[in-house]
């Protein structure tokens, strides 16, 4: 099962270099969305401070959209799903391969490029440092619970808007204590470890019920 595991997550990154993929994408969007920002609200580099962290996080759950419609989609269409269902091989495997190799092209990429991206926010060392912790510990929530959508939605031709729809409400959580452990570290008015270990319970939650709910979605339009 860990070799079933492993190759499918090498597949998947092997697939996401060799045709660009949603990473590119959404670091791209991510990119778009934090440098036009700046442009709309003005010179005031103390309320971009202040709305940074907020910003940084809304960005990153939008770039996290881009592509989740097409994670199961491929596999269903080229029969994939059939394959592992009559292998000895569980379809939660499958499930979490393809979230951990949308983390690692996505969530991951986002995280460590939230400092550099910080900088057009005025954000100090240690916010950005912040931000870049939280969306470490909180983007496998979103990867997880854009895969339920996304299992939702894949026997469907074009399931993007209506992925979306499903999603961002679940989000809603992992967006307030992600913001809330950002802006703690700077503002200080509440301790930073408090929202940050929710945001982990809300990943580990997530992991373990998106792998399972996912499959079980995934059978129904199998």
């Amino acid at each position: 099962m860990t070799r079933a595991f492993l190759a499918l997550v090498l597949r998947d990154l092997r697939l996401a270099a060799r045709v660009g993929g949603s990473g590119a994408m959404g670091l791209v969007f991510f990119l778009m969305l934090v440098a036009v920002v700046p442009f709309a609200l003005g010179p005031d580099l103390n309320l971009l401070a202040r709305i940074g962290p907020a910003l940084l996080w809304f960005s990153a759950v939008l770039a996290t959209l881009i592509g989740l419609d097409r994670l199961f989609q491929t596999d269903v269409e080229d029969g994939a799903i059939d394959l592992i269902l009559s292998s000895d091989t569980p379809l939660e495997v499958l499930v979490a391969a393809k979230g951990v190799a949308h983390w690692l092209t996505t969530g991951l990429p986002l995280a460590l490029c939230a400092p550099l991206f910080g900088l057009l926010l005025a954000l100090t060392p240690g916010a950005m440092l912040s931000v870049a912790a939280t969306l470490v510990v909180g983007t496998p929530a979103l990867t997880f619970i854009g895969a339920v959508g996304a299992a939702l939605t894949a026997s469907l031709g074009r399931g993007g808007l209506l992925l979306a729809i499903l999603v961002m409400p679940l989000m809603v959580p992992t967006l307030i204590f992600g913001v809330s452990a950002a802006s703690a570290a700077t503002a200080g008015t509440i301790a930073f470890l408090t929202p940050f270990l929710i945001l982990a319970a809300l990943s580990l939650v997530a992991i373990v019920i998106g792998t399972f709910a996912a499959a079980a979605a995934l059978r129904q339009s199998a």
